[in-house]
């Protein structure tokens, strides 16, 4: 495969591209007055903070290829960008460590070559961070449509290959990720103890309703998708059978922090609806034991999400290199209902401890 691009690379780097969609804007160099972005430090109550953004795409399109015309150009558009560009628009934007992940394009895979582009996605991703250890970690990817599969390729990602965690959709081929079939992948998570991130794909079977302007399907689609799996994950009963999950919803968890209450109501105004298992606590007591990223876009929102769920669940998101903000950083600092304790916790701290990050 030519790799335009990435001359001036070797080895693993080359292998490794980072993803969006009208990337025109995300693309461009970022700099400053003088030229080359210096690197720019967080420093809170006379502490330098590590900053880490657990919220960031990248392929391998040595994988991508295997999938050949079932996955289209306009799905996965890549930018071919050196790594030290990238590294440069950190240091502009006062992120030290990126989380990589790749939402999931595989999952209509037969087994055999879902197992094929696991294997080629986490070697790649455990070969790119070993070269940038300072700056780079990543969450495994693996065959959710194959649980059994899924359990097998995540202790090998994280044993084998030092990932720090699993990225996961937010449902499988329709299949919400309460049903039982995927068990076994949640035991495995939560025995390794790892952070599964969940990222949303949309809602397919809206797709009518959310044509037209405003990119809907992914505006209303993808938060409204975690929203559907988390509720489901909650109300099915799968966070009361594997107590121990760590669990971080990307985009702040959806709608479901905003509105959550209602859940607690539901079962109450309408029992009638509420037949399964008998939950251990009220559905809004779970999100303080999920994790939730922080692109929810104003201090209001974030003031909202850290008082729904805690500072403690909260971590940095950016969403790179989707354009969707360029000023995470700033978007914590200059919440001025948060503390300088839970500043440094949602920029940070909060991500090293899952991710086993040296602060």
């Amino acid at each position: 495969m030519q790799r335009k691009g990435f001359q001036d690379e070797v080895g693993p780097m080359a292998d490794l591209v980072f993803v969006g969609c009208n990337l025109a804007e995300a693309a461009a160099p970022l700099t400053l007055a003088g030229g080359a972005a210096p690197r720019r430090h967080v420093v809170l109550g006379g502490r330098r903070v590590k900053t880490v953004d657990v919220h960031a795409h990248c392929a391998v399109p040595e994988a991508v290829a295997l999938m050949g015309d079932t996955v289209s150009p306009q799905a996965l558009l890549m930018v071919q960008e050196p790594v030290h560009e990238r590294m440069r628009k950190m240091d502009a934007q006062r992120i030290d460590v990126e989380a990589l992940s790749i939402n999931p394009y595989w999952y209509e895979a037969e087994r055999d070559l879902a197992r094929q582009i696991i294997q080629i996605q986490n070697e790649k991703l455990a070969e790119y961070c070993a070269a940038y250890p300072e700056r780079f970690v990543a969450f495994a990817t693996v065959a959710l449509q194959y649980p059994d599969l899924a359990a097998e390729q995540l202790e090998d990602g994280i044993k084998r290959l030092g990932l720090r965690g699993v990225s996961i959709g937010g449902s499988v081929n329709g299949e919400e990720l309460s049903d039982p079939k995927f068990h076994p992948f949640w035991a495995k998570a939560e025995e390794l103890g790892v952070l599964v991130f969940l990222h949303p794909q949309g809602v397919p079977d809206l797709e009518k309703r959310l044509q037209g302007n405003g990119l809907l399907t992914n505006v209303i689609g993808n938060p409204l998708e975690t929203t559907i799996a988390l509720s489901h994950l909650i109300f099915e009963g799968t966070l009361d059978r594997f107590p121990g999950l760590k669990l971080c919803a990307a985009h702040g968890g959806g709608y479901l922090p905003s509105y959550s209450a209602r859940s607690d109501h539901g079962c109450l105004t309408f029992p009638d609806s509420c037949t399964g298992p008998a939950l251990k606590k009220r559905p809004t007591e779970y999100l303080r034991d999920l994790y939730f990223d922080s692109i929810v876009f104003t201090s209001e929102a974030l003031r909202h999400l850290v008082a729904e769920c805690g500072a403690s669940q909260i971590v940095m998101g950016t969403d790179y290199p989707y354009p969707w903000t360029s000023t995470a950083v700033e978007h914590i600092l200059e919440t001025s209902s948060l503390s300088d304790a839970e500043r440094a916790a949602i920029l940070g701290d909060n991500a090293c401890k899952l991710l086993g990050i040296t602060p």
